[in-house]
């Protein structure tokens, strides 16, 4: 995950248990049940730290997500060897998703451990697809694909200049891996976790549920102050991930509990999931309701981000928000509540339908 874009509503009443908070990058580590800790490894941008999970798992610990490749997580992985692990090795490498700041050291540790790494599958070669693109230029399909959002030459120059920097962020992933599906059960120590998988997000992100402690692994899916990016992107340009991204979190209020104790990437771990995930919904169907009302008139997707968007959008967020407003563009299509024309320089303009 890039930078998240937060939404405008006002943000529901959830409850913080821990005063105490890790210190990022030092190996610090907070017991937040029993034989799992919380660490945080560094970010750069507006997110300044990524959550990580160690949990006892017999001899070792497995770790969920592993912060993005770089020098200083590198030093923050060996503080914490250490430090809060007390010099037990990695058992296992589980991914959520494939983003860098979740999957960015996984083969680092899976080699330096020889431990298996684990994902669900679309996850994985997912980002095996993406690391492969190093160094390419950048596919015409994707300049047509801005350009038909209403990007001019300076943006279409920033997107070739910056296309292939995925694998930059990861470290390269084992050639083998270990799947885990929806539904699936895994003994961790002395307790089982549940794989409940979202999509929209990414294309198969995975949460983990234990029942016995009450808690459950969150990722990306739910966050409690920023809400994730869903985007659409060149590889699939009619794709509608946010009806995905609405179900899933539909779906996860139906399998887990209220009063479970939620994990999240960013920020601190919470109480509330139901509230916040009722919460999300809404801003997103709020959202759509703002969109559909500014489709009154022909416009491109660049010209809906005051709809959509509570600040201004710059050059640095250009391309995520790009993304997330045709997520909400091809929501209300796929429900029929608008269309598109392509005009001659291949430019897609969007408005309501007449009578609808």
């Amino acid at each position: 995950m890039s930078e998240d874009i937060e939404q405008e509503e006002r943000r529901p009443i959830l409850t913080y248990p821990f005063e105490t908070v890790p210190e990022t990058g030092t190996g610090d580590a907070v017991e937040v049940a029993p034989g799992v800790l919380w660490l945080r490894m560094p970010l750069g941008g507006s997110l300044k730290f990524i959550n990580v999970w160690a949990i006892r798992d017999g001899e070792g610990y497995a770790i969920v997500d592993t912060g993005i490749q770089t020098k200083e997580t590198s030093s923050a992985w060996r503080a914490a060897f250490t430090g809060a692990m007390q010099g037990l090795p990695v058992t296992r490498v589980i991914v959520t998703h494939l983003h860098p700041d979740h999957v960015g050291m996984a083969g680092w540790l899976a080699r330096k451990f020889d431990a298996r790494l684990w994902m669900t599958r679309l996850e994985y070669i997912s980002c095996r697809m993406l690391a492969a693109d190093t160094g390419r230029e950048a596919p015409e399909d994707g300049v047509r694909f801005y350009r038909a959002a209403g990007w001019g030459e300076e943006g279409i120059e920033t997107y070739r200049a910056r296309f292939g920097g995925f694998g930059k962020g990861i470290y390269p992933l084992p050639d083998s891996y270990q799947r885990m599906s929806d539904g699936d059960v895994i003994r961790i120590g002395d307790h089982d976790w549940r794989v409940i998988v979202g999509c929209g997000h990414s294309p198969e992100h995975a949460c983990l549920y234990s029942e016995a402690l009450n808690v459950m692994i969150s990722g990306d899916q739910v966050l409690p102050r920023i809400s994730s990016n869903v985007s659409v992107f060149p590889t699939e340009p009619n794709a509608d991930p946010m009806d995905d991204w609405l179900t899933s979190l539909a779906k996860v209020k139906r399998e887990v509990p209220e009063g479970v104790l939620v994990l999240p990437a960013h920020n601190d771990p919470f109480h509330g999931l139901h509230i916040r995930i009722d919460h999300l919904i809404r801003g997103h169907e709020r959202s759509l309701i703002r969109l559909e009302r500014a489709l009154s008139e022909p416009r491109r997707a660049i010209d809906v981000f005051s709809a959509l968007f509570a600040r201004p959008i710059g050059p640095d967020v250009m391309g995520m928000a790009t993304g997330e407003s045709l997520a909400h563009i091809n929501c209300l299509r796929h429900r029929g509540r608008i269309t598109m024309e392509t005009d001659a320089q291949g430019v897609a303009w969007y408005r309501t339908v007449p009578g609808v």
